[in-house]
């Protein structure tokens, strides 16, 4: 399976992604990052697609929706994780995910492992 998560500015949620990056065994990692959060430690084999998430809600959802069409085609489901960033940046990717269409599994890493919240 495919993980899809988002960065963002909050430095503090980082760790959380990269347990997940690097505990799991996925398929493929996307990760969907705001162009000014610089500095995360991108792991060797990872996409990461930029974003100016400045931009109004629905162009936000547009541009990821472009860039992740291609990079998903084929899919009917991913691991999602949005434990970084803001509930704007996370509305336009979840939108942008089910306008692909696929499905959507939330995940986190906890004490006990990966653990699908939903």
């Amino acid at each position: 399976m495919e993980l899809v998560a988002f960065i963002g500015d909050d430095k503090e949620t980082w760790g959380q992604v990269t347990a997940l990056v690097n505990r799991g065994e996925w398929d493929k990692v996307v990760l969907v990052k705001n162009k000014t959060a610089e500095g995360f430690p991108v792991t060797e084999g990872c996409e990461v697609v930029e974003f100016n998430t400045a931009k109004p809600m629905l162009e936000l959802k547009e541009d990821i929706l472009e860039k992740l069409k291609a990079k998903l085609a084929g899919d009917f489901e991913v691991s999602l994780s949005i434990a970084s960033g803001t509930g704007k940046e996370h509305m336009a990717l979840i939108s942008a995910l089910l306008s692909i269409p696929v499905g959507i599994r939330l995940v986190v890493f906890t004490k006990e492992g990966l653990q699908q919240i939903n």
